[in-house]
C-alpha cells in the first residue's frame, strides 16, 4: 500500500473513532419522570448543560484544551449514575 493510502486509512480511522467516542459520551434521559420526577429533572438539566457546553465548543472552534470535552464526559457519567440511583430505588 502506498504512503498516501496508509495516511488516508489512518485519517479515516481517527475520524471514525472520534465519532464513536463522541456518540458514546452523550448524556441520556432515560429515567421515568412519573416514578422519579426529581432524578428525571436532574437528567434533563444535565442534557441542557451538555448542549450549552457543545455550543461553547463550536463557538470557540473546539479550542478549549480538552476541558469542555472532559466536562461533557463527566456529565454523561453523572446521567448514568442517576439512572443507577433510580434503578436502586425501584428495588
Amino acid at each position: 500500500m502506498s504512503k498516501r493510502g496508509v495516511l488516508v486509512n489512518t485519517m479515516l480511522g481517527v475520524v471514525l473513532l472520534g465519532t464513536c467516542v463522541t456518540l458514546a459520551q452523550e448524556p441520556v434521559q432515560n429515567i421515568d419522570p412519573h416514578r422519579h420526577p426529581n432524578l428525571a429533572a436532574a437528567q434533563h438539566l444535565i442534557a441542557q448543560a451538555n448542549d450549552a457546553i457543545r455550543t461553547a465548543q463550536k463557538d470557540n472552534r473546539y479550542d478549549l484544551h480538552g476541558h469542555a470535552q472532559k466536562a461533557r464526559d463527566l456529565l454523561a457519567r453523572a446521567a448514568g449514575e442517576l439512572k443507577s440511583a433510580a434503578e436502586d430505588a425501584n428495588r
